[in-house]
């Protein structure tokens, strides 16, 4: 027999939006009434959003957030014999937490203080918070339930402490980024220490500047055994039930669908983190380059997908090197997709160019310079279109290109969203070809084709970098798992590749360090996750 009903309010909130966010739970705590719920859990920081970075370090920040915080205490108190959990930000004998605080009968009857900081790839929380110490655990129905965030629910202390301290149930408030196979690592981890304990795993979902939360929460029982799950990259609310010896029964919603596969969920975090960047940044509308080619082609069915095609423009600029297939294909995909396309060709803007400079480069051949005019001569074309017309140039460069300086500074580098920054060239084709089984939206010519930048005659990537699946081989061993140079050669990649490649990650830092933001995807991504020195005298 039910005992507790644990509502879960899987939510996206915006940093810093502090009476949104705690409009959210107050909206939230209605549902949780009306559906006579008992606790109702949100995830990690709710009220500030995740992460505020040195907002919280700013004394107005943290005094209105409590502020905000005491208000909604008192507005949550009609809500009779509801408990709502909200994440926040403690202050106390100058020093930041990040906190949970249960909210009951209006006023705070528990706070829990997070023990285990992150300070690792994208987390900085020893930057701005101090560690708590004390477990938590408080009473209702007969049921006792212990409070733990995110990563404390990593190791075994935490979770150990509530349980000696009488809990029952843990209740685990987060804030987790996704990556790929994130999902499966939070499932090992958390079930592995929380001392068979019940667990409900409620995570927030949205995107966040360069990081897209999934949500993807989760409830296990005693035995580690997913009872329940809510889905990915959507809000959802959901009910657990507790008898009084702690054991789960899923109440809402019954059925707990599988996640989807790793190229659906990258997909998903892609359209999320666009939608919740242009929405949450003030944007409503973008404006990309189409090429013909198969990143622009990509960008370009994410986009729609996001924001609808009414909202997304996009611009052919031919050169004297652009193929005639690459405009037919082009302008196919975007008439396919019923989104604006405009044709500006550029090879009298470029010639202009060359013509000025001609007496300074006198007696020298062509070289990348006259390559990078044409990228440069796009580059401000579209952001003079976003100026007068207000909308955010996506830029189409992927993770391949960025790790080895492929792409050109101030060309089609510009742009305020980078959104295939984490996403290697290998994966852009899987994702193509998994977008166009849904429904075919990428001409297959696109896919099919080698690709160019068509700077020069007759140019294909593989002129200047090895082929793609050896390349993001050897940049996932470099970059995401930190493989030393040896490493990779015993690994079967020749070392005069391996070595070109180490080469042009490291001289091509400052590229990288100017780029736009873009999503985090993989497991270490350019930007937070990589914090290399432009200017350094290591070699390995």
């Amino acid at each position: 027999m039910t005992a507790v009903k644990v509502g879960l309010a899987q939510i996206n909130m915006t940093v810093g939006d502090l009476r949104a966010n705690a409009a959210k739970v107050a909206e939230t705590a209605r549902w949780a009434e009306n559906n006579h719920v008992d606790i109702l859990l949100t995830p990690e920081l709710t009220l500030t959003g995740y992460p505020a970075e040195d907002l919280l370090l700013r004394p107005e920040f943290i005094s209105r957030q409590l502020q905000v915080l005491d208000q909604l205490c008192r507005d949550l108190a009609r809500h009779r014999g509801l408990h709502v959990v909200v994440g926040y930000v403690h202050e106390q004998d100058g020093a930041l937490y990040n906190a949970a605080a249960v909210l009951s009968g209006g006023r705070v009857i528990a706070r829990y203080l997070k023990h285990e900081l992150p300070d690792y790839g994208v987390f900085d929380e020893k930057r701005y918070f101090a560690a708590g110490g004390e477990p938590v655990v408080f009473a209702v129905n007969g049921v006792k339930f212990g409070l733990n965030i995110c990563e404390d629910a990593w190791f075994a202390a935490s979770p150990a402490l509530a349980a000696e301290n009488g809990a029952q149930v843990l209740l685990v408030l987060n804030a987790s980024p996704y990556s790929v196979a994130k999902q499966a690592e939070r499932l090992e981890q958390v079930g592995r220490n929380v001392h068979g304990l019940p667990t409900v795993y409620l995570n927030k979902v949205g995107g966040q500047d360069e990081l897209v939360f999934d949500g993807a929460s989760f409830v296990l029982d005693a035995q580690g055994v997913v009872v329940q799950r809510l889905p990915v990259f959507e809000e959802a609310l959901g009910i657990v039930g507790f008898d009084d010896q702690g054991r789960p029964e899923p109440l809402y919603p019954l059925n707990s669908p599988a996640w989807p596969d790793m190229h659906a969920q990258v997909y998903q975090a892609l359209t999320l983190a666009l939608r919740d960047y242009l929405g949450k940044s003030g944007f409503s509308s973008v404006v990309l380059g189409l090429s013909g080619g198969i990143d622009s082609a990509l960008v370009l069915a994410v986009a729609v997908d996001a924001i609808g095609a009414q909202n997304v423009r996009c611009v052919m600029m031919p050169s004297r090197y652009t193929a005639d297939i690459s405009q037919i294909d082009a302008r196919r995909m975007a008439d396919g997709l019923n989104v604006r396309y405009d044709e500006i060709g550029i090879a009298g803007l470029a010639s202009a160019f060359e013509l000025a400079l001609a007496h300074q480069f006198a007696g020298l051949e062509p070289d990348t310079t006259e390559e990078n005019i044409q990228a440069r001569v796009r580059g401000t074309l579209l952001m003079a279109l976003s100026n007068k017309f207000g909308s955010l140039v996506i830029s189409t460069g992927n993770k391949s290109e960025l790790a080895t300086g492929y792409c050109t500074l101030y060309g089609d580098m510009v742009g305020g969203f980078a959104l295939l920054k984490d996403v290697p060239k290998t994966l852009v084709y899987e994702l193509s070809r998994w977008r166009n089984r849904q429904s075919p939206v990428i001409p297959e010519r696109i896919i099919e084709r080698p690709p160019s930048a068509e700077l020069r005659p007759d140019q294909t990537d593989q002129d200047s970098l090895p082929p793609y699946d050896v390349l993001d081989a050897i940049i996932e061993l470099y970059v995401d798992k930190n493989a030393s140079i040896k490493a990779i050669e015993a690994a079967g990649f020749e070392r005069d590749v391996v070595a070109q490649v180490v080469r042009l990650i490291r001289i091509n830092e400052y590229k990288r360090r100017q780029g736009a933001i873009g999503p985090k995807i993989t497991a270490r991504a350019f930007g937070r996750d990589w914090r290399y020195p432009i200017t350094n005298g290591f070699r390995e």
